[in-house]
């Protein structure tokens, strides 16, 4: 059996070590040299806590099994646990035992897990546990104690003897008796309150490791029983100093906890199987349909929300984020909860939506520096089809490395967390997503496991990982509703495919096929629909190009309406209510707008008469006609601005209107008036009036303004296209596994070779040898390669490579001349030539 891990690992086949790679990528960043670097790496703690990290709790505790039956081997000491051995069958006896619940080929199963991940390695049914483990494990292997000798004498004298101590337990109070039971349940230490002659009196003390959080053994389950325990050799007081002020800490030993868990096994109660989740069904049609709604709801409130920061910017904090008052301000303008605006502001700015532009350069100096408001994306993102821009949310949603529940809660220094400040940041977001997420993926379509069901699951899979994270999952829990992502508490199929990555950001379809990604790139470039889109889009209603204009003025949009369509509803009508079915209102405004935006009343009654599904009504026509009517009865020019019209008694009106004081007017002609201030400012000001002047240019024609240019923040990349989760193991593909275990191949055929290289070489290639302390002679080198191109014999080679670094090579000779030698490497049959005056040492093989 081998002694090491790098032994171990030499004798295992390119495909188990392809495995180990597989299970544990974290082990190729960098990648490793050799098998030994490999073996050391494996055996680090940091490795191995993300090894155990990814264990159920079923395999968790056959390890601890392990680790409580190894037995030291010969000449080791007890206290050796580096070259101890793991008898299988003390494992699965122990893992077997009546009460348990697990039968030996889920121990068998779960030990071959932990062989999969080198957590165990070894053969011939004798185990060794790898180094690493007891340095990331608790030091309580399945909740049970030290050994009694090493933790005190009188506890020692009381456990050697099994029937006194039997006799000793079944005499204890029933008082006692429960904090036995408590102790033994796991952790094995315990708190206890202290006074004068207290339950440490006449006990040796010693410091223990720290553990897991204690129990309370407190006044209120009182001091008599554990003073009573302490003097009965149950309990051993593992420190001299109080634990916390006013009390001490107490251990129960392996050997009272084994005996107390007679009837549940040495590792207690084990759950081999996952626990059920899920009991609840629901028809998989509905749950797409449901999140398909929802889905569609998101995106009219993402765009509400990200049109409400167009409109008006909110203004960057010096600390970073968004004040608690612009955030309020945005949840009331999106109709939305303050909760909900903070998500998607985090999810806009992940999904490149978002951004921050400097103020001008004529902004206060007391100002804010930057305002966060649209990108250009946001520009392309309004006229996609509702399927690709939620695609695009959810996608930047489950990859953005922002907790948005924080949002609104007090850090350490009681301040408010604001969205986007770096407060929200947490590195392991996504994962936690896609482990939950994962668990939901993992049930048959239609189950529908609740809240505490789902927590339930996700501790038995990863405990490690899952501890002090249920608030956390509650979150993505609520959050994967909120998108649609779920609906009805289960996941919804085109959910399914954003998580398995088919979405049009995903950089991994097809690793092993696609390994560089060719067919992926072209697919985007063509702009082809992914399968999340598709799936989408076959839920949501068609988009409609028609309105159902009434006559009371209101137009009902009969569903999601195009993004033409919807651009003209935004210029001739106000928004009443949204949904489904949106409903708006054409009034005086509205149809002002709409003509200071550039369109004729003949353009107006052809918009409605090619929209309208309906018969457009007489009081639609009317108020166009009357806008239109005293719309432009003005004109407006930069003189620094003038104004002129063909109606005088409208000129005079303007000019003795006090609210215009400020425009400083004066009449030139009988129908032209000028100002002082620019033809922008005086339009802005006439309209605040209520009047209805167009601008024109140097002939006299007027101008069509268009929608006014809106300020756009640089364009930024959403964060689905970039590595997202920096805690995340690298994803290995085939053709990258492949390649490792060749490259460690070679290490290691490199590192054997340097094992036998002869002493004059490896000091002169730098390495210290005993005896050696000197470069050999180059005349004396010279001769000996010489002797070799005659004999054509194999030479070790020392020599300076054109990086100035010292190397070895065992090559045979092949012709010496013109300053260089010339040389076979016969393991890699390749020619090398080497410079004279490079080379340091040359030995012959023997």
């Amino acid at each position: 059996m081998a002694n090491t891990l790098a032994d171990h690992l030499r004798s295992r086949s390119d495909a188990e070590l392809g495995d180990l790679l597989r299970l544990r990528p974290d082990l190729v960043v960098p990648a490793p040299t050799d098998i030994a670097t490999l073996a050391a790496r494996a055996q680090s703690r940091v490795s191995a806590a993300r090894a155990l990290d990814d264990l159920d709790e079923f395999t968790l505790r056959i390890l601890d099994a392990a680790r409580l039956c190894r037995e030291p081997s010969a000449g080791a000491g007890s206290a050796d646990t580096g070259d101890a051995v793991v008898p299988v069958d003390a494992v699965l006896a122990m893992a077997t035992a009546p009460g348990s619940g697990a039968t030996a080929a889920q121990v068998r199963a779960a030990v071959d897990r932990l062989l999969a991940r080198c957590l165990l390695y070894g053969s011939a049914g004798r185990l060794r546990v790898a180094g690493g483990v007891d340095e990331a494990s608790s030091p309580y292997p399945a909740g049970l104690g030290r050994p009694a000798a090493d933790l005190d004498d009188r506890v020692a004298r009381r456990c050697a003897d099994p029937a006194a101590l039997r006799r000793t337990l079944l005499s204890a109070p029933p008082s006692a008796r429960a904090v036995l039971d408590r102790l033994a349940a796991g952790p094995p230490l315990g708190t206890v309150t202290t006074a004068a002659g207290g339950p440490a009196a006449g006990a040796q003390a010693r410091e223990a490791p720290a553990a897991a959080a204690p129990a309370a053994l407190g006044p209120g389950d009182g001091v008599s029983p554990v003073r009573w325990l302490v003097e009965a050799g149950l309990l051993a007081v593992v420190t001299d100093e109080p634990a916390t002020a006013g009390s001490q800490a107490v251990e129960l030993p392996r050997e009272v906890g084994l005996l107390l868990r007679r009837d549940t096994g040495p590792l207690g109660a084990l759950r081999p199987d996952p626990p059920a989740a899920g009991s609840a069904e629901r028809d998989p049609k509905a749950v797409d349909s449901t999140g398909a709604g929802q889905a569609m709801e998101l995106v009219r409130q993402a765009g509400a929300l990200l049109e409400a920061l167009a409109a008006e910017p909110a203004p960057l904090l010096r600390t970073g984020g968004i004040g608690v008052r612009e955030l309020r301000r945005l949840a009331r303008v999106g109709g939305v909860s303050e909760s909900l605006a903070g998500l998607l502001i985090e999810i806009g700015y992940a999904a490149g939506l978002l951004g921050a532009a400097e103020l001008p350069a004529t902004a206060s100096r007391t100002a804010v520096d930057q305002q966060i408001m649209p990108t250009g994306n946001y520009d392309q993102w309004i006229n996609e089809p509702v399927a690709r821009r939620w695609e695009r949310l959810a996608g930047a949603w489950l990859a953005m490395t922002r907790r948005a529940g924080l949002i609104g809660r007090r850090d350490d220094r009681d301040r408010p967390i604001t969205a986007l400040s770096t407060d929200v940041e947490r590195a392991g977001a996504p994962t936690v997503r896609r482990t939950v997420l994962g668990v939901l993926a993992a049930l048959p379509p239609g189950a529908a496991p609740t809240a505490d069901e789902v927590l339930t699951l996700l501790a038995w899979q990863a405990p490690r990982r899952s501890r002090g994270r249920d608030e956390l999952h509650r979150e993505v829990l609520d959050e994967a509703a909120q998108l649609g992502v779920t609906g009805l508490g289960v996941l919804t199929g085109y959910g399914r495919s954003l998580l398995a990555g088919e979405g049009r950001d995903a950089r991994d379809i097809a690793a092993d096929d696609d390994p560089l990604g060719v067919r992926a790139t072209e697919r985007e470039h063509r702009g082809a629909a992914s399968t999340v889109e598709r799936a989408l889009d076959d839920l949501l209603p068609s988009p409609v190009d028609h309105v159902l204009v009434q006559a009371d003025l209101t137009v009902v949009v009969p569903g999601p309406p195009e993004p033409a369509l919807a651009a003209e509803l935004e210029l001739v009508a106000e928004p009443e209510s949204t949904g489904a079915a949106s409903v708006h209102r054409v009034t005086p405004a509205s149809v002002r707008r709409a003509l200071d935006a550039g369109y004729q009343a003949a353009e107006l009654h052809e918009l409605f008469a090619r929209r309208s599904r309906t018969l457009v009504p007489q009081g639609l026509t009317y108020l166009i006609d009357d806008s239109a009517r005293t719309h432009g009865g003005l004109r407006a020019g930069s003189a620094g601005g003038y104004l002129r019209s063909d109606d005088e008694a409208l000129l005079a009106t303007v000019l003795a209107d006090r609210r215009l004081a400020s425009l400083s007017l004066r009449r030139l002609a009988p129908t032209v008036l000028v100002c002082v201030v620019p033809a922008g400012r005086m339009l802005e000001a006439l309209r605040q009036a209520g009047y209805a002047p167009v601008p024109e240019d140097g002939t006299g024609a007027a101008l069509r303004t268009g929608r006014p240019r809106a300020r756009r923040a640089p364009a930024r990349h959403p964060v689905t296209l970039r590595s997202v989760d920096p805690l995340a193991a690298p994803k290995l593909t085939a053709p990258r596994i492949s390649g490792l275990v060749e490259q460690l191949r070679r290490g290691e055929a490199a590192a054997r070779a340097v094992r036998r290289t002869p002493g004059p070489i490896r000091a002169a290639t730098g390495q210290a040898v005993d005896g050696l302390a000197a470069v050999q002679a180059h005349s004396q080198a010279l001769a000996v390669l010489q002797q070799a191109v005659r004999d054509k014999a194999l030479v070790w080679v020392g020599y300076v490579d054109a990086h100035g670094a010292a190397a070895s090579r065992l090559v045979r000779p092949v012709s010496i001349g013109g300053g260089f030698l010339r040389a076979e490497d016969e393991r890699t049959e390749t020619l090398h030539t080497f410079a004279l005056q490079r080379v340091t040492a040359a030995v012959v093989h023997d």
